[in-house]
């Protein structure tokens, strides 16, 4: 990863994330977003499960060193994104608070939950784990 790369890694089989990650652009001078499918076996996936992050239950930032996750992810992605284009700076607008994130992000991650049981597809469960009530 060079020092300008910034990876977003998430479940490229979920309709809604794939179409956020997709839309989001962050500003040139903050540095290049690379996309990354979870579903992928990867050694940033293999980081994320080492720290104990279910990526089934949020999306994760990485940059600079730092790892952000869920509610937090999504907010430092408003916070470095551009503000060109109307999704962008809705984008904006409804996560740059802190607050807001913590508070809209279970209610995403509900519905997203929702559209990946309706379509049939499986959880990357890439921490192991038995419990099927989260769908």
């Amino acid at each position: 990863m060079s020092k300008n790369e910034i990876l977003l890694i998430y479940d490229k089989e979920c309709p809604a994330c794939d179409y956020y990650c997709q839309l989001v652009r962050i500003r040139e001078s903050v540095g290049v977003l690379k996309l990354i499918d979870a579903r992928d076996n990867s050694d940033v996936l293999a980081e994320i499960t080492e720290l104990g992050l279910d990526i089934d239950q949020g999306m994760v930032l990485k940059m600079e060193g730092e790892v952000y996750y869920a509610a937090d992810a999504i907010h430092v992605l408003a916070l470095i994104s551009s503000r060109s284009g109307v999704f962008n700076r809705m984008n904006y607008w409804m996560f740059k608070s802190q607050y807001l994130s913590t508070i809209c992000y279970p209610a995403l991650r509900f519905f997203r939950n929702m559209l990946l049981k309706i379509l049939a597809k499986t959880k990357i469960n890439n921490l192991n784990i038995n419990d099927n009530s989260r769908f």
